[in-house]
């Protein structure tokens, strides 16, 4: 297995909890800092970037196990995957262009082996500790009380400058 030399972080929580909405803070703060990010999503539907009726949507309707959609302002890939359970996450990760990236960040995948922060609001209802591993540095949390997450740092989930603060600081760390 082919593994990326760019840093992935996993943003892990349950549904509702706000991981799109805390990334789509995230990203703007990490481009002010000069860090060039890429994302990976993981969801439980079924994906299509591709629209009926289009001529590269019937193409690959028509067989095509990978097509390339291009234009002079962006392209994507499109792989058809149907014997395959779960996305393998180090083979997503290095079909990016590492010559363009500074960090990929990974929203869901909460079971993979890597370095992740976990986001935890009171008001899901669900437990913090089924998210907690050896992987996780931080956990952001909307408690009011001092919860004690066996020794993580503990980030405010309100405030995205303090938890971009953390991913800059831990991105300075990866690449000493």
């Amino acid at each position: 297995m082919k593994s990326t030399q760019i840093p992935l972080l996993g943003i892990v929580a349950y549904s509702g909890t706000g991981k799109t909405t805390l990334l789509k803070q995230l990203i703007p703060y990490l481009r002010s800092r000069g860090i060039r990010t890429g994302l990976i999503k993981h969801t439980h539907h079924d994906v299509d970037v591709d629209s009926p009726g289009k001529d590269s949507f019937e193409l690959r309707k028509a067989g095509a196990d990978q097509t390339m959609v291009a234009s002079n302002n962006r392209w994507a890939l499109i792989t058809e995957t149907p014997q395959q359970n779960q996305p393998d996450l180090h083979y997503l990760a290095s079909r990016f262009d590492g010559h363009s990236l500074d960090m990929i960040l990974v929203e869901g995948f909460k079971h993979e082996g890597i370095e992740k922060i976990a986001l935890h609001r009171e008001e899901t209802g669900r437990p913090s500790d089924q998210l907690i591993d050896e992987h996780v540095l931080a956990v952001a949390t909307d408690l009011t009380s001092a919860a004690v997450f066996n020794n993580i740092r503990v980030l405010d989930l309100n405030n995205p400058d303090e938890i971009g603060e953390f991913i800059v600081e831990w991105l300075e760390k990866k690449r000493e």
